[in-house]
């Protein structure tokens, strides 16, 4: 995805993997951001919570007006699901571009 950094529009991931039997929108999803530069997994302090558009659907709202704002460049796109279960999901989602 490409989207311009003056932009306030919503990031969103499709989950495809999910724990049998369990539904998720109860939870929140969270996202992580990291510049490409930045190699490793999220830390607790890089989740932003996110919100459910539809069952299996996460969604952030990122720009100036979102819950978070970008600068120019690459970034890793991550989810993280904490379903009400033993599980904690978490997955690299892809890679944005801000311009």
């Amino acid at each position: 995805m490409v989207i311009p950094a003056s932009s306030t529009e919503y990031l969103t991931v499709t989950v495809t993997a999910r724990p049998a039997g369990i539904d998720l929108t109860g939870t929140a999803p969270q996202f992580a951001l990291l510049p490409e530069a930045r190699r490793g997994n999220p830390v607790p302090a890089d989740w932003v919570t996110g919100e459910w558009d539809d069952a299996d659907t996460a969604r952030i709202l990122l720009g100036p007006d979102g819950a978070t704002a970008l600068t120019r460049g690459r970034w890793h796109v991550w989810l993280r699901i904490d379903p009400p279960n033993d599980e904690v999901v978490i997955r690299a989602a892809g890679t944005l571009t801000v311009t």
